[in-house]
């Protein structure tokens, strides 16, 4: 999508730092409630996504009945929402003295050891509970963070969303004019992030994710093959309906492990590599599924001679 021009970016720019001040009136959960029932109108009105994400939960759990499908999808919207209420508010809320408040850390300790270890990771997430409060936490707790993602395509808005998630020391290296990039990061043995469930188009490691082959990238898996590096798989999840979060581990990937992959599921490493943290997502999604994003279009490419039922590799 273009870029707008500098009237209207400076219109929206201006419009949405007045919606995040009158919001900042309110306490953070009151929010929360109004950010669901708007996610509620969207699901109501927004019948292209809607359909989206019934279809895609319903190939995802064949087994849940309508009903409930309609009610998880209902709540993905509204949950959409209420994720961008908290990026507004998390500066206000953690800081090194109270994150402990809102954030519980759950089964951290071999993934903190591996990041102390200062040998370098990746640290992989999805679209899936608050995805900007995990780098946003470990930011906050000491740990030097470098994450990948798409510059919005207003710059006003840009710069002042990245100030937000910068602000206890995470790195976004989507930022115009960045110089650093993801190798740097690993050849000086830092922690790189990335949200790793988006559709990699017809160039992509076919992967099953809920029984149907999805395009992944293989940069993700080429980088930690290539530097040698562990790779965690991460989430953070809301508890109940406030701004509080569980963060844990789903799975911790070591060099030994795709090197020693079976050689009767998988055609090579990157393949068993991109599948396992590709199984990994889709582990701690079934958990919850209201808090995965499921009008994102994670199974838009198909494989070429795509036999339904062939998927390899489900392990």
């Amino acid at each position: 999508m273009a870029q707008p021009g500098p009237i209207m970016s400076m219109t929206q720019y201006l419009g949405a730092r007045f919606v995040a001040m009158m919001l900042g009136l309110f306490p953070v959960n009151a929010n929360l409630k109004s950010a669901r029932d708007i996610g509620s109108l969207l699901y109501a009105i927004d019948k292209k996504h809607r359909r989206r994400a019934i279809e895609n939960l319903s190939a995802s759990f064949p087994e849940m009945p309508r009903e409930q499908v309609e009610a998880v999808a209902e709540r993905s919207m509204q949950h959409f929402i209420e994720l961008v209420m908290d990026i507004l508010f998390t500066t206000r809320m953690i800081n090194i003295e109270n994150w402990h408040q809102y954030v519980r850390l759950n089964g951290l300790g071999e993934s903190l050891r591996v990041m102390l270890r200062g040998q370098g990771a990746i640290v992989l997430t999805g679209h899936y509970g608050n995805w900007e409060i995990l780098g946003y936490t470990l930011a906050t707790l000491g740990f030097e963070t470098y994450s990948i993602a798409r510059p919005i395509d207003n710059p006003l808005i840009d710069s002042w969303l990245l100030g937000v998630r910068e602000r206890r020391g995470q790195i976004i290296l989507s930022k115009r004019g960045v110089t650093t990039t993801a190798l740097d990061v690993l050849n000086k043995k830092g922690v790189l992030g990335f949200i790793a469930d988006q559709n990699a188009g017809p160039k992509g490691m076919f992967v099953p994710f809920f029984g149907r082959l999805a395009s992944t990238y293989k940069s993700i898996g080429l980088l930690a093959i290539q530097n040698d590096v562990p790779v965690i798989v991460g989430y953070a999840r809301r508890r109940e309906d406030r701004f509080s979060f569980d963060i844990g581990v789903q799975d911790v990937i070591y060099p030994e492990d795709w090197k020693n992959y079976p050689r009767d599921q998988y055609t090579d490493e990157l393949h068993y590599l991109t599948a396992r943290y590709t199984k990994g997502i889709e582990d701690f999604v079934r958990a919850d599924p209201t808090q995965y994003l499921w009008i994102h279009r994670r199974w838009k490419t198909r494989p070429k001679g795509e036999v339904e039922g062939s998927v390899k590799g489900v392990g």
